[in-house]
């Protein structure tokens, strides 16, 4: 099917002169979409009406069907319903320093990983890039709305977009590729690539043909363990890529980009926050970020596991966290402790999930 959210400009004018409409409309409605972020074309108020009702049978609608505010952070966890009856959900987040949005890239996910609530029930598709801009674009159109802010360039402004939502972004390459050369168009949005994220569990291969892109994105690598034997009981991918590779395959997207890489390490009590973990990671990331003329190139980003109703695994406590935490930085890695946005909303790291539809 045919999508015009999801099209490059140059294509959107091809679009316009195959239907005999003049070319300058093709740049009115790439703005009303990118720029204007319109949910139905109903709304092109410069467009004819016949034109309108062409576009409606080209785009597919993303729809709103309700939404979630945590009363502790003000995060926003939105249902969104594609046209063939999937749901997914995406976060938005506001803080001090702008608002984030964290979109889905896939219907469900195929990955595995133990600890995750979006792989359950398996992958069902990958969403369009069109889809994926019709998360953002919707999810502030709504926040809006509920604020009263329609002008309010603080909340119309993002200050990142992740990818980090239910699926594996590497799998839905092409999907991924388009979306962030979208979003990032100076006709449109025109979101730097340097306030988008993509996090994935390691496809090497792509991690290295995103490096040749040249895009320039941050990539957050979601490793969870220390070594090959334990990652292989929390990430199935683990069983295909060793850790040795897929650390090969960031520091290859560093040296092309020159973008720090952000490793992500869900602490798990008694699975992977043992001081022994920490002296692991420590020795195997201070090696790489000291080779040839390189210095710094991974930041960990701990995160205390979210819980998962299916699941069992419990946050590290907030002292093995900091004795983790203090063990690397010995190690002179740079250290963070993620804040749980969106946690008693099911809205945080791990707890996305293709909760209904089809």
């Amino acid at each position: 099917m045919m999508d015009i959210r999801g099209i490059y400009l140059s294509e959107l004018n091809e679009y316009c002169l195959e239907k005999g409409w003049p070319k300058f409309r093709a740049k009115q409605v790439f703005e009303w979409i990118h720029k204007k972020h319109v949910c139905s074309v109903d709304e092109m108020t410069n467009i004819p009406k016949n034109m309108r009702e062409e576009l409606d049978r080209d785009i597919a609608h993303v729809k709103y069907v309700t939404h979630q505010t945590d009363r502790n952070d003000g995060t926003r966890k939105f249902l969104f319903e594609m046209e063939d009856g999937q749901m997914i959900e995406t976060v938005y987040m506001k803080y001090k320093h702008g608002n984030s949005i964290c979109i889905s890239s896939q219907a469900g996910c195929a990955m595995g990983c133990a600890f995750c609530a979006s792989t359950i029930g398996g992958c069902k598709r990958d969403l369009t890039a069109g889809e994926m801009l019709g998360q953002v674009y919707l999810a502030i159109n709504k926040v809006l709305e509920e604020t009263g802010q329609e002008e309010d360039k603080n909340y119309r402004e993002l200050s990142n977009v992740v990818v980090m939502g239910t699926g594996e972004p590497l799998q839905n390459y092409d999907n991924l590729i388009r979306f962030v050369k979208l979003i990032t168009d100076e006709n449109g949005y025109n979101l730097s690539v340097r306030n988008i994220t993509v996090s994935s569990c390691g496809i090497v291969p792509n991690i290295k043909r995103l490096a040749d892109e040249g895009l320039g994105i941050t990539f957050a690598l979601s490793l969870h363990a220390p070594t090959d034997e334990l990652r292989k009981t929390l990430m199935p991918i683990a069983n295909k890529y060793t850790i040795s590779e897929t650390l090969d395959a960031t520091d290859y997207y560093y040296e092309e980009t020159g973008r720090r890489i952000t490793i992500e390490y869900s602490l798990m009590h008694g699975i992977n926050d043992s001081a022994q973990d920490a002296e692991t990671l420590g020795k195997l990331l201070e090696k790489r970020n000291n080779r040839g003329n390189h210095s710094g190139i991974y930041h960990v980003n701990l995160i205390p596991v979210n819980p998962v109703d299916e699941r069992d695994f419990k946050a590290s406590s907030a002292s093995d966290i900091e004795v983790f935490k203090k063990i690397l930085e010995k190690y002179r890695i740079n250290v963070t402790i993620r804040r749980g946005m969106g946690r008693d909303i099911d809205a945080a790291c791990g707890q996305l999930r293709r909760k209904y539809g089809v």
